[in-house]
């Protein structure tokens, strides 16, 4: 009985090895998670700050980090934008081959105006992108964003609740990293250089 139990574990560990082996190696090592495989986030389209229509296929052959946010938010989106800022002077001369676009989860108040003042702010490269709120909703729908707006009692105006992390795509328009809120600069460069 013991000699069968042992060749059986024998033969188990020998199979789980062999099927280890036959699985393809990815090359890639991520900080934030993998998304290598997953489909969704085809249907992005929206306006820019300047005016023009984009879509993901505008934006083949760059590596794209895609962020939801608004520009009157107090904290979490300049933070996330100074992080991408820094990030792109971490990458040097390849920072031109990422594409940086922030997409607006409050197009009620962020018109093209304010996104055109905001978004280049922090690095010329990066787009801003709007739509009308069932656009914004719709694209937000397709990367499983959530955002709300909050009322205070006896203040004036709004506050959004959203999502906060970021989406990178390849160079081909696949989704690949989901990073969290509060990566550093140096852990979303070292991603970003995994696919440049």
């Amino acid at each position: 009985m013991r000699v069968r139990f042992m060749l059986h574990s024998l033969l188990t560990a020998a199979l789980l090895l062999l099927l280890t082996a036959c699985q393809p190696q990815n090359a890639t090592s991520f900080i934030g998670t993998d998304l290598t495989g997953t489909q969704f986030g085809k249907p992005l389209s929206l306006t820019d700050h300047t005016g023009k229509l984009r879509n993901m296929a505008d934006f083949k052959g760059k590596v794209v980090v895609l962020f939801f946010g608004y520009t009157h938010c107090p904290d979490v989106c300049p933070t996330t934008m100074s992080d991408l800022k820094q990030t792109m002077k971490l990458l040097g001369s390849k920072a031109d081959d990422v594409q940086v676009l922030f997409v607006t989860v409050d197009p009620e108040r962020d018109t093209q105006t304010v996104l055109a003042q905001f978004v280049p702010s922090f690095d010329p490269r990066f787009i801003g992108l709007r739509g009308t709120e069932a656009e914004v909703a719709a694209n937000m729908a397709e990367y499983k964003v959530y955002a709300a707006k909050v009322s205070e009692p006896g203040k004036t105006g709004y506050s959004m609740d959203h999502s906060a992390g970021i989406y990178v795509f390849d160079k081909s328009g696949a989704p690949r990293i989901y990073l969290s809120y509060g990566q550093k600069p140096a852990e979303i460069a070292h991603d970003l250089q995994q696919l440049l």
